[in-house]
């Protein structure tokens, strides 16, 4: 099982020294990698109508692909992985060409996961369809694929038109692998038939079992090895028990996970120092 880290996003300072020395402490301690979360805005929790989302404006977000590329620049096999990217808000063709540029700036070490997003406020402001989402999705999915290893496509669907164009440089994955988060009976059907893993929500497999247990049937129903699928679950780094760590990594690696990332948001870390001390910690009960 691959271990890595979900950066701390709303508890992080926009200091890019801050960030560098994160992310070489990080690979050096041993993690393979680092996953981001996704919001482009903030919503007003004062805003006319009120406001219930999880985050509001005073979270801070570094934008996943940008940060990334910075990181890339200062380690060396350090992999990223966006948790989620929420694909429908943006232009299929835009995301294709910064996904493929990332790839090529961090020497492969890129995975994708997409979501559908849950902020309808971030859709408007970006100018797309909250209600559509998820059917847009699944033509994004089947163009980024087709233009991560195509050099020209040609493509006609309910939402894209690419008249014989393709990116140059490709990537260099061929295609960037795409794990899909969310729980849903739709979202799962779509990640069996279009994707490359699954990243959910769920702590406890005890949780996560009946959904476990759908995708395994849809894979096999599309003719899918399910050996081929990765799955990658979120600890939080709670109160710091290392016997708790230790039987929540048994579950999820009995039940089939090939990967997990270590959450230390909300456990009380409010300065640098303390995050890396507290993934020191962890580091050192995985090895």
């Amino acid at each position: 099982m691959k271990i890595g880290v979900v950066f701390p996003q709303t508890e992080f300072p926009s200091d890019p020294i801050a960030i560098r020395d994160y992310a070489q402490t990080v690979e050096g301690l041993g993690f393979s990698h680092i996953l981001a979360y996704d919001h482009i805005l903030g919503a007003n929790p004062d805003r006319p109508g009120g406001w219930t989302g999880i985050y509001t404006c005073h979270d801070s977000f570094q934008e996943p692909l940008t940060m990334f590329a910075y990181m890339a620049a200062v380690t060396q096999k350090l992999e990223f992985a966006t948790g989620v990217i929420i694909l429908p808000q943006r232009q299929t063709a835009v995301f294709a060409k910064q996904a493929a540029t990332l790839d090529i700036l961090c020497s492969g070490r890129l995975r994708l996961g997409v979501g559908i997003g849950w902020n309808p406020v971030e859709f408007v402001a970006l100018n797309e369809n909250f209600h559509n989402r998820g059917k847009r999705i699944e033509e994004q999915v089947i163009l980024l694929r087709q233009l991560f290893t195509q050099p020209l496509v040609t493509f006609t669907g309910k939402w894209h038109t690419i008249p014989d164009a393709g990116l140059n440089p490709l990537p260099l994955q061929h295609p960037i692998p795409i794990w899909f988060g969310g729980d849903a009976d739709a979202v799962l059907e779509r990640m069996a038939r279009l994707g490359d893993g699954w990243m959910p929500r769920y702590r406890r497999v005890t949780d996560a079992q009946p959904a476990l247990d759908k995708i395994q049937q849809l894979l096999e129903a599309n003719g899918r090895d399910t050996k081929e699928f990765g799955i990658e679950f979120r600890m939080p780094y709670g109160n710091g028990n290392p016997d708790e760590w230790s039987v929540i990594l048994g579950e999820w690696e009995k039940a089939g996970a090939t990967h997990m990332s270590i959450i230390t948001m909300g456990a009380g870390f409010d300065t640098l120092d303390k995050q890396l001390e507290a993934l020191l910690k962890f580091a050192k009960m995985i090895h």
